[in-house]
């Protein structure tokens, strides 16, 4: 008998085949390009808060841009972070409270600025604020989880771009501060990672200068590693 039959390779069952085809039934998926996608992202950029404008997400679209965001690499799959939508009325109502509470923080703060954070909740149609919240009895490293959260946030303003809407994501004063994001209903362990206010752009900003590849890639190599400490 001959051991080594069409049936096997290298001692491996042989993956099967499609009735007149030649292709595998296992064989990877054929998963195209999309440029167009790659053309988006390739000019997906922050854009001001103040040119971020009306009209806003609809219900739908909302729905699907956090189903979007939602889908991000999740070690353990213990989803460490979560969404607080903002939006409607809610922005006056949550930047009135911030302002009294930053009034309370800084006695003596300047007539000027006493609405600033209602003014700065109010300028974008909508805001999402991201939550991370890791699980400190599991066996995933805390960092595994804040790298999933910041995921997520940047899976929204990708998800968003693509929909035709502009983002600008911001860690200000009502994010770094506890007893702010207590009023978001955001208690330690968890921590904002970000306000991520949403909005079709006023106009096209102007790009940034983004770093050149040579300054932030490198090639790892056997001998990189030996040094002349290494024993």
């Amino acid at each position: 008998m001959n051991h080594h039959s069409h049936g096997h390779v290298h001692g491996h069952p042989a993956p099967a085949v499609a009735e007149g085809s030649d292709a595998p039934l296992d064989a990877p998926p054929d998963i195209p390009p999309l440029p167009e996608m790659l053309a988006r992202l390739e000019t997906r950029r922050s854009a001001p808060l103040r040119g971020l404008v009306e009209p806003g997400l609809s219900p739908d679209e909302l729905d699907r841009l956090l189903r979007l965001a939602a889908r991000v690499p999740d070690h353990g799959r213990l989803v460490p972070w979560r969404f607080i939508v903002v939006a409607g009325a809610a922005r006056q109502a949550l930047g009135e409270r911030l302002d009294a509470l930053y009034a309370r923080q800084n006695p003596g703060l300047p007539v000027a600025k006493a609405d600033m954070w209602t003014l700065y909740m109010s300028r974008a149609p909508l805001t999402v604020v991201l939550v991370s919240r890791p699980d400190t009895s599991a066996k995933v490293p805390e960092w595994n989880q804040v790298l999933s959260a910041g995921a997520a946030g940047m899976a929204l303003t990708v998800a968003a771009s693509a929909m035709g809407f502009a983002t600008q994501w911001l860690l200000k004063w009502p994010g770094r501060d506890t007893e702010a994001a207590a009023l978001l209903g955001v208690t330690a362990p968890e921590r904002v990672a970000g306000f991520i206010h949403i909005g079709k752009p006023a106009q096209v900003s102007e790009d940034r200068p983004r770093p050149a590849l040579d300054e932030v890639v490198s090639y790892w190599a056997p001998d990189q590693s030996m040094s002349n400490d290494t024993p």
